[in-house]
C-alpha cells in the first residue's frame, strides 16, 4: 500500500478520533428507495409487521436506534397471538438494538427466545455469548464460545471471546496461548491481529496492541482503516507506545514510507510538527513514496510553526503536482492572510471554491480575508454558506456571531448565532463545542466560567490543545493569572501550534488579549524548543 492510498483512511480515522461521531446519513439511493418503498408499503398497510421490521433494520444500519425500536415495538403488536416464529426476525433485531444501546438485559432476552426457536444458530449464540461478557457473567459466555467451538472447530471468534474471558478471570497465560492460537489458523488476515490487541488491549499489554495494529496494516487492505482508527484512538491516552510502536516497526522496514507517513500523521495530530516534518522530509528525499499530500502536510506544520515562507513554497508545489489541489488552496490562502496579503488569500479561497463549491474550510478562509478587506457583507455570505453545509458546527457560529456584532453592527443577529452554539448537541466536556465562547459573548460570564471550570476538571487534555482553548477563553474573560498558568500546561504537555499562540485573532477564540503581557513572552521563550 503506497502513501496516496493511505491517506484517506488515516484522515478519517483522525477524524474519528479527534472529532465527534454521529449517526449516518440517508443520501445514498439505495437507503433512499429502500425507505420510499418501505413508507408506501406501511400507507397501503401501516400494521403490516414485516415491512416494520424490515424498515427497523434499514434505521438500525444508519445507527437509528431509537426509530429502530419504534418500528420494532410496534410490529410485535400486530403479529398473530401466539404466534413466536413469526416473531422470529423481530426479536433478532430487537436483540441488535438493545445491544448497541447497552441494554444488555434486554438484549439477553430477546436472543434466548430467539434460540428457544433455533438453539442451533450460531450467530445467535455468539451474540449471546458477547451480552453475557458485558454483564460480567463470563461462566455463561464461557459456556457459549465453547458451544461455538462445538459447530465450528475453527471459530475465531470463539477463541478471540475466551480468550477476553480469561483476562477477565486474571488467567492472562491462557489468554495469551488462546490468542494466539486465534491467529495461528489465519496468520495471513489482518482482522485477525485487530481481535488479538483487543484482547492485548484489555491485559494491559498496549506495546502488544501497536504491534498487531501495525501488523494488520502490513498484512493486507482489509483492515487498514481500523487499525488505523485504533491506533490514533490508542494516541490519545499512550502516545509515546504508539509512537515507540511505529519506530520499531521503521526499524525493522526502513524503505517502507508508510510507517514514517503514519507517524508523521499522528504526531501532526498531536501538534508535534518538528517530529512530523522530519518524518515527511525522510519520505521526500529518500524517495520512499512521491505525493502532494506530502507537501500539503508541510506546508501545514511550517504554518502552524509560523515559519510562513517554507509554508508557502510547499503549498506552491503541491498546487503545482495535482489537478486535485482544493485543499492545497485552502492551506495557502491561510498562510497567505498570516503574512498580510488578504488579496491574495481571497483569491486562493475562491480557487479552492471553483473547484469545491461546498467546502467549509474555504468558504471560512475566503470569508477571513474578506473581514480583513473589509467586505463584510460578503464574509457573512460566505460563513452563512458554510453554516448551511453544516448546521451543526460551533465555530461557523462563533465565526458568524463575531462578524454580525463586531464589525456589522446586527447584535441581534450575533446573539442568535450565539445562541445556536448553546443549542448544539455536545458533550460537556467537548472543549469544541465552544460554549463557554458563546456564553462570554452573550455576557453570561457566570455560566461561562463554570463550563470552562468544567472541561478542565473531565476533559482528558493529552496534547494541552484543551488548556491552550483554557488559555483564549481566560485571556478573553479579562483574567490572566489564569489565562497563564493553563498557558504554561499547555506548552508542557506540547501544544506547539506558534501560529495559534502568536497570530490568531479570530472572533473571541484566541489568546490575543495576553501577548503584550512579558509573562506570555517569557513562557514562549522558555517552551522555544517545541517551535525550532
Amino acid at each position: 500500500m503506497n502513501i496516496k492510498s493511505i491517506t484517506l483512511s488515516l484522515a478519517l480515522a483522525v477524524s474519528a478520533a479527534f472529532g465527534a461521531s454521529a449517526q449516518t446519513s440517508y443520501d445514498d439511493p439505495m437507503s433512499q428507495a429502500l425507505m420510499k418503498a418501505f413508507d408506501e408499503l406501511l400507507e397501503e398497510d401501516p400494521r403490516d409487521p414485516d415491512t416494520l421490521v424490515r424498515r427497523a433494520e434499514l434505521y438500525y444500519a444508519h445507527q437509528d436506534y431509537i426509530k429502530a425500536l419504534d418500528d420494532v415495538n410496534t410490529a410485535m403488536k400486530y403479529y398473530e397471538p401466539g404466534d413466536e416464529e413469526a416473531r422470529y426476525p423481530a426479536y433478532q433485531v430487537r436483540a441488535k438494538i438493545y445491544q448497541r444501546q447497552k441494554k444488555y438485559s434486554d438484549a439477553l432476552a430477546d436472543l434466548n427466545q430467539v434460540l428457544t426457536m433455533s438453539p442451533q444458530d450460531y450467530g445467535t449464540i455468539y451474540q449471546r455469548a458477547q451480552v453475557l461478557y458485558e454483564l460480567g457473567r463470563y461462566q455463561e459466555a464461557n459456556a457459549d464460545y465453547n458451544l461455538m467451538l462445538r459447530l465450528n472447530p475453527r471459530s475465531q471468534d470463539a477463541l478471540l471471546g475466551l480468550a477476553r474471558v480469561a483476562v477477565k478471570q486474571n488467567n492472562l497465560g491462557t489468554a495469551n496461548d488462546i490468542a494466539d492460537r486465534a491467529v495461528s489458523i489465519t496468520p495471513n488476515r489482518s482482522e485477525i491481529y485487530i481481535g488479538r490487541a483487543s484482547v492485548r488491549h484489555l491485559m494491559g499489554n498496549e506495546a502488544g496492541a501497536v504491534e498487531d495494529y501495525i501488523t494488520a496494516i502490513s498484512t493486507d487492505n482489509y483492515s487498514t482503516g481500523t487499525a488505523l482508527r485504533h491506533l490514533v484512538d490508542l494516541s490519545r491516552s499512550d502516545y509515546p507506545t504508539v509512537m515507540a510502536g511505529l519506530s520499531a516497526a521503521i526499524s525493522k522496514a526502513p524503505r517502507n514510507g508508510m510507517f514514517y507517513f503514519i507517524r508523521a500523521m499522528i504526531a501532526q495530530g498531536h501538534c508535534n510538527y518538528l517530529a512530523a516534518i522530519a518524518d515527511y522530509d525522510k519520505i521526500i528525499n529518500e524517495n520512499l513514496d512521491s505525493y502532494p499530500g506530502l507537501n500539503g502536510a508541510l506546508a501545514e506544520c511550517y504554518y502552524y510553526l509560523g515559519r510562513y515562507d517554507r509554508a508557502l513554497l510547499n503549498a506552491d508545489y503541491a498546487i503545482s503536482a495535482t489537478d486535485d489541489n482544493e485543499f492545497y488552496y485552502v492551506i495557502k490562502s491561510r498562510i497567505l492572510r498570516a503574512t498580510g496579503d488578504s488579496e491574495g488569500a481571497l483569491s486562493a479561497a475562491d480557487k479552492a471554491l471553483d473547484k469545491s463549491p461546498e467546502d467549509i474550510e474555504a468558504l471560512v478562509a475566503k470569508a477571513l480575508a474578506q473581514v480583513d478587506l473589509g467586505q463584510l457583507a460578503d464574509a457573512s455570505v460566505a460563513l452563512s454558506e458554510a453554516a448551511m453545509v453544516n448546521p451543526e458546527n460551533p465555530e461557523l457560529q462563533i465565526l458568524r456571531g463575531w462578524v454580525l456584532g463586531d464589525y456589522r453592527k446586527q447584535q441581534a443577529n450575533a446573539e442568535r448565532a450565539y445562541e445556536m452554539v448553546l443549542d448544539m448537541d455536545f458533550d460537556f466536556d467537548n472543549v469544541r463545542s465552544f460554549r463557554g465562547f458563546a456564553l462570554l459573548a452573550l455576557d453570561r460570564k457566570e455560566q461561562a466560567d463554570n463550563w470552562m471550570q468544567r472541561v478542565l476538571d473531565t476533559a482528558d487534555d493529552y496534547d494541552g490543545a484543551v488548556n491552550y482553548y483554557a488559555t483564549c477563553y481566560y485571556s478573553q474573560a479579562g483574567m490572566p493569572e489564569r489565562a497563564l498558568k493553563c498557558m504554561e500546561v499547555s506548552l508542557e504537555k506540547g501544544y506547539a501550534n506558534y501560529h495559534n499562540w502568536t497570530k490568531a485573532a479570530e472572533a473571541n477564540i484566541n489568546c490575543a488579549p495576553l501577548r503584550d503581557d512579558a509573562r506570555f513572552k517569557a513562557l514562549l521563550e522558555k517552551y522555544a524548543h517545541l517551535f525550532k
